[in-house]
């Protein structure tokens, strides 16, 4: 296994605008830094992967590794909606970390969190998988679009970024402190997903997001009878399994196609959809600038709309 490499980053903005870069670096280290992190080694040439939190706003970016080499580091892409960036250090037969394979973890699996959690270099902590495809949306970060390995290993400010490794020492994923508050629960990225993107990373790609600007919501025959019986609903649903639109943000392609608050959506380019988690990854599987064609219900009569997908970055 890679040692795990600690991530530090320097940014003030006060002294930049005000005094220039000559005299904020003549500060001591410990009177500039903002933050710390970790990460770790996937080729020896020198590439890490970590959170793009952790890095995010860094106009300097240090790395030491465990045996106390420090290398000065240079992000080379981070994409904020999945939270995963790439740092490059000049570096050469560097030790890597083994990838594993996410897809076939399973709950009950041992997991182990490594990093540097509150400033404490090389922590290890161990427990188990909990769940897995735990959506962003209920981990209570719903611009992100990460289905995470939930686990019981602590995972504390600094962790962000380093790996989680099973009990053979591969990195099934990417520890991330998302949550302040939660007590005995760690959340991780996994490595899959990282694979999948880091070469676009390593070359400065920007990562396609489809959107098209809707809050969603599952609905259920239940759920519908329910609204309609109560006298202060101000809405009628249809009773019927679909996805309830929620809401429609502005100047979307949502928006712009018609859809609108209290619609149902049952189908995408003609294949049944039940959850709003099924609908979010259709959309995310279609790829930017795809025409969909939506089949809803309003008012207890069936429509059809087309609505474009644009890259999320062009809209927030």
């Amino acid at each position: 296994m890679s040692p795990v490499t600690s991530i530090r980053f320097f940014d003030d903005p006060f002294f930049n605008r005000f005094f220039g870069d000559r005299l904020r670096q003549q500060l001591p280290r410990e009177e500039r830094q903002r933050g710390q992190g970790s990460g770790f080694i996937v080729e020896r040439k020198g590439l890490i992967l970590t959170n793009a939190h952790v890095v995010s706003g860094a106009d300097q970016v240090t790395v030491t590794l465990k045996d106390g080499r420090e290398f000065e580091g240079t992000v080379l892409g981070k994409d904020e909606v999945t939270d995963l960036a790439v740092v490059k250090i000049n570096g050469n037969n560097l030790p890597v970390a083994k990838l594993g394979d996410s897809a076939g973890v399973q709950v009950g699996d041992w997991a182990i969190a490594v990093g540097n959690p509150l400033g404490l270099d090389n922590t290890v902590t161990l427990g188990i998988v909990s769940t897995l495809n735990r959506s962003s949306s209920e981990v209570g970060i719903p611009d992100k679009r990460v289905d995470f390995i939930q686990t019981d290993a602590a995972i504390n400010p600094g962790n962000s970024g380093g790996p989680l490794l099973n009990s053979r020492g591969e990195v099934i994923g990417i520890n991330t402190a998302i949550r302040a508050n939660a007590n005995g629960i760690g959340f991780a990225i996994p490595i899959d997903k990282a694979k999948a993107i880091k070469d676009k990373l390593a070359r400065g790609e920007e990562i396609p997001h489809p959107y098209i600007g809707v809050r969603i919501a599952n609905l259920t025959p239940e759920l519908a009878r329910e609204n309609n019986s109560d006298p202060n609903s101000s809405i009628v649903l249809p009773e019927t399994t679909g996805v309830l639109v929620v809401g429609v943000m502005r100047d979307t392609p949502a928006a712009k196609a018609g859809l609108r608050r209290g619609d149902v959506i049952v189908k995408i380019d003609g294949k049944p959809v039940t959850t709003a988690e099924q609908l979010q990854k259709m959309v995310d599987r279609s790829g930017v600038g795809k025409v969909l064609q939506v089949k809803l219900i309003r008012n207890n009569q069936a429509q059809q709309l087309s609505i474009e997908t644009v890259q999320l970055r062009d809209i927030l």
